[in-house]
């Protein structure tokens, strides 16, 4: 089986779980390994990219909206973690840019630490309204998402990848 792995990675934790998948799946032929780039063609497509604005990178979008009647995995990143029902609603989101004439196999989201710039902002709404236990929350999970993706998230990753091999065959 050829597997194309295309992925965006902004503070590399979807690199991290792109890579995992591509260690998971080393007994395929893997024929791209990264960013979106030329056209390839392959018998599985595991797409991933970091959560941006409730969405994937930009770049992944266009990917993921040029590809007709292709076997597609797709898997993320996200600074909000914990949630499956939040997970479960980014991927309606990604689904929505995949042609109809695609099969999706499923999708593999886990949480990822985010740039000190972001703590900064909570940081500054928590100062400005200290009362506000949803900025308070905010920080809480940014603290915590700071050890993902964890060995944890990888392993799913790696199982998720073996799954999507499995449904892809």
């Amino acid at each position: 089986m050829k597997i194309a792995i295309v992925y965006q990675s902004l503070t590399g934790n979807t690199k991290a779980v792109a890579e995992a998948i591509r260690e998971a799946v080393s007994k395929q032929e893997i024929v791209w390994f990264g960013e979106p780039g030329e056209p390839v063609e392959a018998d599985l497509y595991l797409v991933g990219s970091w959560t941006d604005k409730g969405l994937c990178h930009e770049g992944t979008a266009a990917y993921l909206k040029s590809l007709r009647g292709k076997k597609i995995g797709y898997f993320g990143t996200a600074g909000f973690g914990g949630s499956q029902e939040y997970y479960d609603m980014l991927f309606q989101r990604i689904k929505s840019l995949i042609d109809g004439s695609n099969r999706i196999l499923g999708c593999y989201y886990c949480q990822g630490k985010m740039p000190q710039s972001v703590r900064q902002r909570y940081e500054k709404l928590s100062q400005e309204n200290p009362k506000d236990a949803k900025a308070q929350a905010s920080l809480e999970n940014f603290d915590r998402a700071l050890s993902h993706p964890d060995a944890q998230d990888l392993e799913g990753a790696k199982k998720w990848a073996q799954d999507m091999v499995a449904l892809g065959e």
